[in-house]
């Protein structure tokens, strides 16, 4: 543990930032099952509000700074691929 006051709440500050990145990580990665889930299962009204859900806390991520935005692009594009080829066999 650190001895100086300041490294302390430094400390503190990137114990709460980690616990906070840890829980979108989280929720990024069950909206993205879900898309997955409804185009798997050839639900296609579900996969499609689950897809933009899923792309839209893909941007916040990014814009927050927990990914990196070509990360997010790769994942938003991957998704896509996914849904579209679902959409295109139902």
């Amino acid at each position: 543990m650190a001895n100086i006051k300041s490294q302390k709440k430094r400390n503190i500050q990137n114990e709460k930032r980690h616990q906070r990145n840890v829980a979108t990580k989280s929720a990024l990665k069950t909206s993205t099952k879900r898309v997955h889930a409804a185009a798997s299962a050839g639900d296609a009204d579900e996969a499609t509000t689950a897809q933009l859900e899923a792309a839209r806390a893909l941007d916040k991520a990014a814009s927050r700074g927990i990914l990196h935005k070509k990360t997010a692009a790769r994942r938003k594009s991957r998704l896509m691929a996914k849904f579209n080829k679902a959409s295109a066999a139902a």
